[in-house]
């Protein structure tokens, strides 16, 4: 019996890694459940959450590698299933420790950690403005407010 194509990877890893470095600065490539996905360089707003985060995480563990949005490839438009269940699914079955969701619809900021065969078995949100732990091995408290001047 010979496998479906739906079944097969786009590319190995090792491909998807090469094209990553290749790729030009106006997108971003994901590579998720073996789907190579393209999508545009995230807004201003998502920048400057972003800075605003790592800056938070240096700024209290220095000693952490970060390792922000590194080799994922989506759909090229934002939607529910990739930003909550594909990337989440993906970065669990990685054993990412902590994967933060900051939600821009619904402002909050989910926390996700404990992975376990593919799964976060805990997943808390808060609203912006929140006080937020995040658990080991990050293991430091984010004051939230800087995020409502991102709320929509």
């Amino acid at each position: 019996m010979t496998p479906s194509t739906a079944d097969r990877p786009d590319m190995s890893v090792e491909d998807f890694e090469e094209l990553a470095r290749r790729a030009p600065g106006t997108v971003t490539l994901e590579f998720i459940n073996g789907r190579l996905r393209v999508k545009p360089v995230p807004d201003g707003d998502h920048g400057a959450i972003f800075m605003w985060l790592l800056r938070q995480c240096m700024r209290h563990r220095p000693d952490l590698d970060l390792h922000p949005e590194q080799g994922l490839l989506m759909d090229t438009c934002r939607t529910h299933r990739r930003d909550r269940v594909d990337k989440g699914r993906a970065y669990a079955y990685g054993d990412v420790p902590v994967y933060l969701l900051v939600d821009r619809d619904d402002d909050t900021l989910t926390v996700f950690s404990e992975p376990k065969d593919g799964v976060y078995q805990r997943h808390p949100s808060y609203p912006f403005g929140a006080t937020v732990p995040l658990p080991a091995p990050v293991g430091i408290t984010l004051d939230t407010d800087r995020l409502k001047d991102f709320a929509h």
